[in-house]
């Protein structure tokens, strides 16, 4: 980062959740990951904090939900794991884990996400704003 630009509100987040973790204040105790994944059209390496629901029988899977809060369009970051799905790491807490990822197909996209919407009401929410089905993506995490 260039030291005389002034943080963005994603590094800022970035910052904090490696200083702390994985924890960023301004979440709570919700559980949160940081994606990184390459750009579909820049090829540069970026890195967004998400959400993330681990799964109650798999160890080494998490999903994430593509929601952007509810926005008409997926967010970036989803663009760029359909674009280079094999080159996905994935921070939780101090690990870091490749990940392969897959866009989960209905009816079980439904199903995790009403999982998730049930903890956090704020997903069913964000899914009310938008004409789209938000995706559900799975992280196979590498141990």
């Amino acid at each position: 980062m260039d030291k005389d630009r002034p943080q963005t509100f994603n590094e800022k987040n970035i910052a904090e959740f490696r200083a702390s973790n994985g924890r960023i204040a301004s979440f709570g105790d919700a559980p949160l990951l940081l994606l990184t994944t390459t750009g579909a059209r820049s090829g540069q390496r970026r890195t967004t904090p998400t959400m993330f629901l681990a799964d109650e029988h798999e160890p080494n899977l998490v999903y994430v939900f593509a929601s952007a809060a509810g926005a008409e369009q997926n967010p970036a970051w989803f663009h760029n794991i359909v674009a280079h799905p094999d080159d996905v790491d994935v921070e939780i807490g101090v690990e870091r884990h490749r990940a392969s990822v897959d866009v989960l197909p209905e009816p079980r996209r439904a199903e995790v996400f009403a999982s998730q919407a049930g903890r956090y009401p704020g997903f069913a929410e964000y899914q009310a704003k938008t004409s789209r089905a938000i995706p559900v993506i799975v992280l196979t995490l590498e141990r």
